[in-house]
């Protein structure tokens, strides 16, 4: 991703838009996750309901850590053996967190990315980002521009030009306590 359509993502992040950038396997749609309206306006366009909770993405966990509670030694140690890299963790969110982030659940998925343009994008953003894939409820996730476009429209307040890492299917999501599989 270029300076530039790295400086304009971050700009229209901080002044309330939603984006969609390039992730692992599919386009993401993507917001400032402590806005509560712009989250709002993202779970409308995307169709999906506030209950289900969303992921977030990082550049590492210490852009996270503060939203998180309860992270022992052993579920850093499992955190720590798979980031950076393709797996989503659920894990303990503290009690203040907004409910527009973790739905009904007392949790946070996580993901601290290994894929380069999406860590570049939350380090210079300065921390973690909405991503649910680029699709309205019901469809297939977008893999490239274009598709985003088709989806949404002019809608959305930029697309990150870029593509997609090679991963085939979403992240796994594991369970943080148990280690269980949530999504394979």
């Amino acid at each position: 991703m270029s300076p530039w359509h790295l400086r304009r993502a971050c700009r229209v992040l901080r002044h309330g838009g939603v984006i969609a950038y390039p992730t692992e396997a599919v386009y993401g749609l993507g917001c400032d996750p402590f806005d509560g309206e712009v989250v709002t306006r993202l779970l409308e366009l995307k169709g999906r309901p506030r209950h289900k909770g969303l992921v977030l993405i990082a550049a590492e966990l210490g852009q996270v850590e503060g939203m998180l509670q309860g992270l022992d030694e052993e579920i850093r140690a499992r955190l720590a053996a798979t980031w950076p890299g393709f797996v989503t963790w659920v894990l303990p969110a503290r009690a203040t967190l907004p409910r527009w982030l973790t739905g009904r659940h007392a949790s946070l998925a996580v993901r601290v990315t290994a894929y380069p343009p999406a860590a570049a994008l939350c380090r210079a953003y300065g921390g973690p980002l909405v991503s649910t894939s680029a699709n309205p409820s019901g469809l297939r996730p977008a893999r490239n521009a274009l598709t985003v476009r088709r989806y949404f429209g002019g809608v959305l307040d930029y697309i990150v030009p870029g593509s997609v890492g090679g991963e085939a299917r979403p992240s796994v999501i594991l369970d943080g306590r148990t280690g269980a599989a949530v999504r394979e």
